[in-house]
């Protein structure tokens, strides 16, 4: 059996599934990070403060870059698509819920600071305390009743659980899109 090596002497070659395609260690060290940065990414995606689908789109380029003939470009485009919307609707739906219920600039600033605070506790903890920074904050910055201060703090609220909810999807889709398209290359691969 044959073995794919770069520098014969350095690199230790393992037989998988078949002798006409041989892994270098190598390989499994980069299909690791790959699967480590894909999985990080996917809890990024839920947990505020953490690039979530950044990580998974930067872990699918060093992929593609290391090994080029393992996934497809078109599916590596999709994912660089997927990443730009996953990022505008995260925007779009913080924006949203904070203006729809009337939320200013102040409204919004707290409940980012009050996010960072509590996504050190718990999902409830970080959940009250983005609706507390965005009522502080419109309470005493922004000079608001305390009836438009709480409503923009729901409304804050909101719009951080949606953009958790469109985030997560996003990033299962550039995880299953990568899959499907290293899983398509495998199988014509072998046969």
């Amino acid at each position: 059996m044959e073995s794919r090596t770069i520098f014969p002497s350095t690199h230790v070659a393992f037989a998988l599934a078949t002798p006409a395609r041989t892994f270098l260690v190598v390989d499994y060290a980069i299909w690791t990070l790959t699967v480590l940065l894909l999985l990080a990414g996917l809890v990024g995606s839920v947990v505020p403060m953490l690039p979530g689908t950044t990580l998974i789109f930067g872990g699918v380029l060093l992929h593609k870059f290391l090994l080029p003939a393992s996934v497809s470009t078109a599916a590596v485009v999709w994912i660089g698509v997927f990443w730009l919307l996953s990022i505008a609707a995260d925007f779009a739906c913080t924006l949203l819920g904070a203006r729809l219920f009337g939320g200013s600039k102040w409204g919004m600033t707290g409940a980012g600071g009050g996010a960072m605070v509590g996504m050190f506790f718990s999902l409830p903890a970080l959940l009250l305390a983005t609706i507390l920074g965005a009522v502080a904050a419109e309470k005493l910055l922004g000079k608001r009743t305390d009836r438009d201060a709480l409503k923009s703090g729901l409304g804050a609220a909101l719009g951080f659980i949606v953009s958790t909810f469109v985030r997560a999807a996003f990033a299962l889709a550039m995880v299953a899109l990568f899959a499907f398209s290293a899983i398509t290359i495998a199988r014509s691969a072998v046969g």
